[in-house]
């Protein structure tokens, strides 16, 4: 997953696709890094899917842009729209879920 340094390529990232997901953590939080390689493997089912790291140390001001007030948080968006938000306590299999339901519609 790649890193993000500044809110513009944040923006410019959301507009450049039609399937986009932030993960916004810290490094010294241990669920965060162990979540990491599971989103990395489910990313990989969805070739539409790009993902970007998001480290909130670097760039606090992403917190408030985007209302994440726990870590981690994750954000997908679906042609520019914030559609799926999950934070805290993230199920793979619930967030794979919702993502593949919104996939076979883009590509129904």
């Amino acid at each position: 997953m790649k890193d993000i340094k500044s809110i513009i390529e944040i923006e410019n990232f959301i507009k450049s696709g039609s399937m986009r997901m932030l993960y916004l953590s810290r490094p010294d939080c241990g669920v965060c890094v162990a979540l990491i390689p599971k989103l990395e493997e489910m990313i990989k089912e969805f070739p539409e899917l790009d993902a970007r790291y998001i480290d909130l140390d670097e760039l606090p001001e992403a917190a408030g842009k985007y209302s994440i007030f726990t870590i981690p948080g994750i954000l997908v968006y679906i042609q520019g729209k914030e559609t799926i938000r999950k934070a805290r306590y993230v199920s793979i299999d619930e967030l794979h879920g919702e993502i593949k339901r919104y996939n076979d519609l883009l590509n129904a």
